[in-house]
């Protein structure tokens, strides 16, 4: 079934507003086994009325967002009906809905609201109990243009994502008929790019049968998806473990820092970080996880230098000998988060994130990570990462991350 979605709203192509509907959007048709073939964002005014009579030539349904207010600008409703070649009435029902919203409020209700209730002869209002502006379905045979199904649906997710459940997902299972759903695996992987799985795998994942995969590069991170029915997930999950599975984050779609607290949590260990370049990253991740605060203890922020000798016990004398962004300072740093937090593991950080502040032996993008334990001491590793600020200090978080995620693994066998 081909199901296209059209975005209205000239505030989602300036930038003033995010446009989350279609990850959204995305997320829950695949878990109907249905797919988004093609998603558009217009302005308001005349663009919705080309982009609608475009979408209606080619899709099976069409999810149309946003228009449906009460102000000048919000034209979906009356768009739709004229590229249909429909007739606009007032549904009775519509219009008590809009009323008693507005009593139940105490509030009076403008004149200008009295269009929200106008739909196209012969469609379905679709309730909305989180706002003013009810949906609407166009069943494909009132469309005599094409035999494409149109659904208007508000544009605030508080009032979409409930009709949409409600409403909107019966129709699509109705029009649909699907009786196998597909399933999607997600396989994580770090200190691996895109082309080794093209060397590696391709081949390989091509010869499942039914197996659909693709990749997605972020920083330090490359993701398989793998889509299809769990004989076919499960081929294909064995072939990328047998060439790289030393890599493996996690193979359930769990990111780096959820795999570093599942770890810790499940093997009864304790995490301190000392951060410098990163600036507390590494610490947001980790405690973006639920369930974080019975493994982590420590978050040291030690950009300064005077900060890394006062809080981690940093010598003056070996930064001023081998500089802040040396492997004997990142050694330091870990010792020092090791022996404040008593924790079972401390990882530092330091580097030097740009634009400046390099040198032919330190260019920008050099950073050393430290691991501490009790038992192994303190070790250091470079890592270089030539990137604008934000990127530089994602990609050493990642590696961060990744030592520590190792040493978990190393140690346990």
């Amino acid at each position: 079934m081909r199901i296209e979605i059209l975005n209205t709203g000239t505030e989602l192509l300036l930038g003033n507003t995010v446009n989350t509907h279609a990850a959204w959007f995305g997320r829950e048709l695949f878990k109907l086994g249905l797919r988004i073939a093609r998603q558009t964002t217009v302005p308001d005014g005349d663009a919705i009325r080309d982009a609608i009579a475009e979408s209606i030539g080619r899709a099976d349904a069409l999810i149309v967002t946003g228009g449906l207010g009460p102000t000048s600008d919000d034209l979906t409703r009356e768009t739709t009906a004229e590229v249909l070649g429909l007739e606009m009435i007032t549904d009775e029902a519509a219009l008590r809905s809009i009323e008693a919203f507005f009593a139940l409020r105490g509030r009076p209700m403008v004149e200008a609201n009295l269009k929200q209730a106008l739909t196209p002869v012969g469609s379905d209002v679709l309730p909305n109990p989180h706002g003013t502006a009810p949906g609407v379905y166009v069943p494909p045979r009132l469309n005599g243009r094409s035999n494409c199904a149109v659904f208007l649906l508000p544009g605030p997710p508080r009032e979409l994502y409930p009709m949409f459940h409600a409403d909107v997902v019966p129709r699509l299972r109705a029009l649909a008929g699907v009786k196998t759903v597909s399933q999607a695996l997600e396989l994580k992987f770090t200190g691996i790019g895109e082309s080794d799985f093209h060397q590696g795998i391709d081949a390989a994942l091509a010869r499942v049968p039914d197996l659909e995969f693709g990749y997605c590069a972020h920083i330090g991170e490359v993701d398989l998806r793998l889509i299809g029915q769990p004989h076919a997930l499960e081929q294909g999950r064995a072939i990328a473990l047998e060439h790289f599975k030393e890599f493996l984050i996690s193979d359930d779609g769990a990111s780096m820092e959820a795999t570093v607290v599942r770890l810790l949590t499940e093997r009864r260990l304790t995490l301190a970080v000392a951060e410098s370049c990163t600036g507390g990253l590494i610490s947001n991740r980790i405690t973006d996880v639920a369930g974080a605060s019975a493994v982590f203890t420590h978050g040291l922020v030690t950009y300064a230098n005077a900060a890394k000798i006062k809080m981690l016990g940093v010598s003056a004398d070996d930064i001023e000998i081998h500089g802040a962004v040396s492997e004997t300072v990142a050694c330091q740093m870990a010792a020092g988060a090791l022996r404040v937090s008593g924790a079972d593991i401390a990882v530092a950080v330091t580097g030097i994130a740009g634009p400046d502040g390099g040198s032919p032996e330190k260019p920008v993008g050099t950073a050393w990570i430290g691991l501490a334990t009790e038992a192994a001491g303190a070790t250091a590793f470079r890592v270089y990462h030539p990137r604008n600020r934000l990127d530089f200090k994602l990609a050493v978080s990642q590696a961060a991350l990744e030592a520590v995620r190792r040493w978990i693994h190393s140690a346990s066998q």
